[in-house]
């Protein structure tokens, strides 16, 4: 699964692990403070798949983009928009059948963003480690 999210994009895979390294930090510390733990649990894994998702598939319009060139904007523009639409839908639902908290659902989306800005701190967190090891 790492070879081929590397392959994809060679920063996908620690995009991954920090959005994971994020759901685990809101979970640990975010359940000690609701009254409905099944809820937040179930939103924030709701949440964090979608963004998982998301950047699984923004690596995939980036790839196609870059593969195909100039000319194809209107695709490339309906798959990012369908993106939007699939993730209101994934809330739609989750929202209909008490799924999961919605706010926590949300927290668990914006993992994205958080592990995107947090990544150059990761790798080199990572990359010291490697070093301590040596």
């Amino acid at each position: 699964m790492i070879k081929w999210m590397k392959r994809l994009n060679q920063a996908l895979p620690m995009l991954v692990l920090g959005i994971l390294a994020y759901g685990l930090l809101v979970e640990l510390i975010g359940v000690w403070f609701v009254g409905d733990k099944i809820r937040y649990t179930t939103g924030l894994i709701i949440g964090i798949a979608c963004a998982i998702g998301l950047a699984i598939h923004i690596a995939m319009i980036i790839e196609e983009s870059v593969r195909i060139g100039e000319g194809h904007e209107k695709i490339l523009s309906f798959k990012s928009v369908m993106r939007y639409l699939v993730l209101c839908v994934v809330m739609i639902v989750m929202s209909y059948f008490k799924l999961g908290n919605m706010f926590t659902a949300i927290i668990g989306i914006l993992g994205l963003k958080v592990s995107a800005y947090a990544q150059p701190l990761l790798n080199k967190f990572i990359a010291k480690l490697n070093n301590r090891r040596r």
